[in-house]
């Protein structure tokens, strides 16, 4: 009744490690309020935008949803503040990065099934969770490691699932961002892909405001980056006229915006990166975030019996460590925290 890739995503949303991501960081801490993306709806987000575009292009949507669903499942709590505290922690014992986090619960860490550990997924799944890799990593991977060795590409459906997580975090960062009052209408008007959209917004109702306003914006703005990507894949498709999925591979990325298009979004990224994410309140909680991962992680691995019994009998323990503190959600983190180092808690 189900092909292989709906299989794939219907595993995936039954996972745990799905469910856990209702309470991990987008941009804003789980606390901060309840109508900030978390990586949850930035997942299903992704999912819609790349449904959307593999349609228009006849790909097949089913294996873009579930790469979609499944490209955030690796990472910790607090968003990319508690990644690179992770990867801090574990410099000397292999590093962390979330896409490989990702294709290691998949893989081995969900414990669902009788027949197998992790969620079996086909291996255009999985490729299509691994957006980059280093080559030492690779060569740790096995046949999803391979292209990253051979300088190859992944399927067109993984391709647009990488740019629809881009669309996607994006336009949404910035409604949040505007929600939040951290980054204001007045300063967007000079960053070129809001600033034109707005005003075409406002030249068509003068008389709306507040968040319609904001919201229809963004709409637009995704408009033009899914259009625009739609036409651009088409054409480069066309131009290079691959056979099949090995002679895709051996091409340059198909999926892909203008350069008109590209240089807009790369402003606007510029623009949420110096604005948003480095705002003194943002880094404020990206601090003490990056001070709870390294102190649950070194307690955890000076002493491994303060860990769930499952954690502790493993031949690789700062791995182990690795796998419970990035499995954690914001809120679960910080009780951790509370319990190990507060006085007075249990």
């Amino acid at each position: 009744m189900r092909s292989n890739y709906q299989r794939d995503r219907d595993r995936i949303v039954h996972s745990t490690a799905f469910r856990r991501l209702e309470y991990k960081t987008q941009v804003f801490v789980n606390h901060e309020g309840d109508l900030f993306r978390t990586r949850l709806t930035h997942s299903i987000e992704v999912a819609q935008i790349a449904r959307g575009i593999c349609r228009a292009l006849r790909l097949n949507e089913d294996l873009a949803e579930a790469v979609a669903l499944a490209h955030d499942l690796g990472h910790t709590p607090f968003g990319h503040a508690g990644q690179d505290a992770l990867n801090a922690c574990m410099r000397e014992f292999g590093g962390f990065e979330h896409n490989l986090q990702s294709l290691r619960i998949v893989d081995l860490l969900e414990e669902r099934y009788a027949a197998f550990d992790g969620l079996n997924l086909t291996f255009e799944t999985r490729e299509g969770i691994v957006k980059h890799c280093s080559l030492e990593n690779a060569r740790k991977l096995g046949d999803v490691g391979e292209r990253f060795i051979g300088g190859r590409r992944p399927s067109l459906e993984a391709q647009i699932c990488n740019l629809a997580d881009e669309i996607a975090y994006n336009n949404h960062d910035v409604d949040d961002g505007l929600r939040s009052g951290l980054i204001t209408v007045g300063q967007l008007r000079d960053v070129g892909l809001f600033g034109r959209h707005i005003a075409e917004v406002e030249r068509e109702y003068p008389s709306l405001t507040g968040r319609r306003l904001i919201h229809e914006t963004v709409r637009r703005m995704i408009n033009t980056l899914v259009c625009d990507l739609v036409r651009t894949t088409e054409a480069n498709v066309a131009e290079h006229a691959p056979a099949d999925i090995e002679a895709l591979r051996e091409c340059p990325p198909l999926a892909a915006f203008s350069p008109a298009i590209e240089a807009e979004n790369r402003e606007l990224k510029r623009f949420l990166r110096i604005n948003l994410y480095r705002h003194y309140q943002v880094l404020r909680m990206t601090n003490k975030a990056a001070r709870i991962i390294g102190d649950l992680f070194s307690a955890f691995l000076g002493d491994p019996r303060l860990l769930p019994p499952q954690y502790q009998r493993t031949d690789d323990q700062p791995r182990a460590v690795a796998d419970y503190v990035a499995g954690m959600t914001d809120r679960y983190a910080m009780k951790e925290h509370r319990r190990l180092f507060a006085v007075g808690e249990i």
